[in-house]
């Protein structure tokens, strides 16, 4: 099964005013808090709207933007091992458990971070058919 993208993560100065502005432009709805900011959602996507006391992590100081996205997959020890063979290279974070809430953050032969998890986000939905596929499955 394919890796899917459930986690969107953006520094930003104001995680509430942020949140306030998702919901309205897009109809996202709060689904929590982060630990520095909080989670909207789509229903399917779960957007960590973030303010750091500090530099963001592996930014320069007063970055605002993307910082990281996630993908949500099956399996972390295969799916790592696509990373790696694909040329990526790992950067923090491993479960405490088999079913404990973590993020293993890898970094892109480019350097762009990303998150791996088997547990996922909160807001966040792992499987989406989309509505042309219902729709062909009905129809065959």
């Amino acid at each position: 099964m394919a890796a899917r993208l459930r986690h969107i993560a953006i520094s930003v100065p104001d995680p509430e005013k942020a949140a306030k502005f998702f919901a309205e432009a897009f109809g996202m709805k709060i689904a929590g808090r982060a630990g520095v900011g909080l989670y909207v959602t789509d229903g399917t996507v779960n957007v960590a709207l973030l303010r750091f006391p500090g530099e963001v992590p592996g930014f320069s100081a007063g970055h605002y933007g993307l910082i990281h996205f996630g993908m949500w997959v099956d399996d972390l020890a295969e799916s790592e091992k696509k990373v790696f063979d694909a040329g990526g290279t790992y950067l923090a974070g491993r479960p405490t458990s088999p079913n404990s809430y973590y993020e293993a953050k890898y970094k892109d032969p480019l350097g762009i971070v990303f998150d791996l998890t088997h547990t996922g986000w909160i807001g966040a939905a792992k499987d989406v058919v989309a509505k042309d596929a219902e729709d062909a499955v009905a129809k065959a």
